[in-house]
């Protein structure tokens, strides 16, 4: 049935069957993330799990955290996520933080805390900068763009992790801290976090661990008995770690926590006006207005869950990475990148003999959400439950698609890999950020007027126009790269 697109809210109210159909028709389209055909998103435990936090997100549906003296249940809640996930990284009694709508707000917030500290600590700092690496995840590089901090990043090794040497060496008079990734996302690989804490100390700097991705797993998987460097508190130079619930905290989305040594770091995050005709204005995180939902349900999720659920649950990812990694490794034509700490693995091919790329676009033909990296080109998987019981089915269909790709050596990229992969190597980068620029100019551009709208033919469903004219820039791209190889 072809919809369509509204364009203005409807003068009559429509039957809420109606709407919760017309939602289930538009999900229809979504990728089967239940099957276990994506690699990355989405954090499912089983359906008791999601129906618990998806109840407790309901029960405080309505409920705004803007001001946490109208709602004592979502303060006694917060303080009660904030003081477990303390426990769980080796904090102590000092040790403060707040819930946040995410980790890129976690980030944004351990950035500007820096900033307003430096502010008023070091005022001869005018122009501050922070130090991180190549492989940091480029929510940093976000909040430098809008604090106005410069951004210096420090390349990584062999095994893509960050080099304590080469971050010192980029930490002048004007750096106002360092950051590091436990572990960075694209490869699963844990920064040396001891000697960078150490460096840290030594330059009297504060040191944010990003763990938005493995601060509610690390910990279980150092407790199976994998070697895990220490991350977390423990480490006298971490000032701060952020930790995102709705990942391996299988809380319902967007909830994170923010973590600080002590106070001495927090204050400087809380925003303050007293001048409003409103009334004084008081603001512990960047959001105003807070969903009590998402209070909840991460709430609900640690203590459904308990210490034992979630050593379970890390026991039986690990044993599925077990399982992934011998499947790799016995693929002649695959290496994987680093030495992965936990169930994320990123694999590309030696040498990009058979181009990687064209490997993605065959398992994305076979019904695979594909993640597709750069610097190196790899694919990357995070090992969900509901990967592990079509790990054998992905491995097969991964060498069938090695196969297709050493038969047809002329074959390019298409689709996803020319956005995500063959754009990576384009040799200048301005050209890549001008291409991505204009599409999302075009996806969010609401002036085209209804006749511009195109159906396909195979669906008989309305395209909008960047998707329909995505095609013909890939072409001409793919054109470009293959005159670029031959020179």
């Amino acid at each position: 049935m072809m919809r369509t697109n509204l364009t203005q809210i409807p003068d009559k109210g429509q039957e809420h069957d109606s709407i919760l159909g017309e939602l289930a028709q538009l999900k229809s389209t979504d990728i089967a993330w239940k099957q276990g055909r994506v690699w990355s998103m989405v954090y499912y435990v089983d359906e008791a799990h999601q129906h618990l936090i998806e109840e407790a997100y309901s029960s405080c549906f309505s409920e705004n955290y803007l001001n946490p003296f109208a709602f004592g249940s979502l303060k006694n809640m917060e303080q009660e996520v904030i003081r477990m996930t303390i426990n769980l990284l080796n904090g102590n009694d000092t040790t403060t933080g707040v819930m946040t709508s995410g980790g890129t707000e976690s980030i944004f917030l351990a950035v500007y805390t820096y900033r307003e500290r430096a502010r008023q600590l070091f005022p001869r700092i005018r122009e501050p900068e922070m130090v991180i690496s190549t492989t940091t995840h480029p929510a940093f590089e976000k909040a430098g763009h809008i604090l106005n901090i410069k951004v210096r990043k420090a390349p990584v090794d062999d095994q893509l992790r960050a080099i304590p040497a080469e971050m010192a060496k980029l930490i002048n008079k004007n750096t106002i801290f360092m950051a590091a990734s436990a572990p960075s996302y694209p490869h699963g690989v844990l920064d040396p976090i001891s000697q960078l804490s150490v460096i840290a100390q030594n330059s009297n700097l504060p040191f944010h661990v990003d763990g938005c991705i493995g601060g509610f797993m690390l910990p279980w998987v150092e407790k199976l008995g994998y070697p895990v460097d220490a991350f977390d508190f423990r480490l006298p130079g971490v000032t701060s770690m952020s930790a995102d619930l709705h990942k391996f905290g299988y809380g319902a989305k967007g909830a994170s926590v923010l973590l600080y040594q002590n106070m001495d770091y927090l204050k400087y995050q809380f925003f303050i006006t007293t001048e409003w005709p409103g009334g004084i204005y008081a603001s512990p995180t960047f959001m105003g207005s807070r969903p009590g939902g998402a209070i909840a349900a991460a709430w609900a999720a640690l203590r459904g869950l308990g210490r034992e659920g979630y050593l379970a649950i890390a026991e039986e990812l690990m044993e599925g990475v077990k399982q992934l990694k011998k499947g790799l490794t016995e693929l002649p034509e695959i290496q994987i990148l680093g030495d992965p700490c936990m169930n994320i693995i990123a694999f590309n091919t030696k040498n990009n003999h058979p181009d990687i790329f064209v490997i993605a676009d065959q398992l994305e033909h076979q019904g695979w959400m594909v993640d597709r990296q750069q610097m190196p080109n790899c694919i990357h998987l995070t090992v969900m439950r509901n990967n592990i019981p079509v790990i054998n089915t992905y491995l097969r269909d991964l060498r069938g698609a090695i196969l297709h790709a050493i038969d047809n050596p002329q074959e390019t990229a298409q689709g996803n890999a020319a956005l995500y992969g063959l754009m990576a190597r384009i040799p200048f980068r301005g050209m890549v950020e001008k291409n991505v620029r204009n599409i999302f100019e075009q996806l969010y551009d609401f002036t085209k007027s209804g006749e511009q709208k195109r159906t396909s033919k195979d669906t008989n469903e309305e395209t909008s126009p960047i998707l329909a004219e995505t095609p013909r820039w890939m072409g001409a791209l793919n054109r470009f790269l293959a005159w670029w190889s031959r020179k």
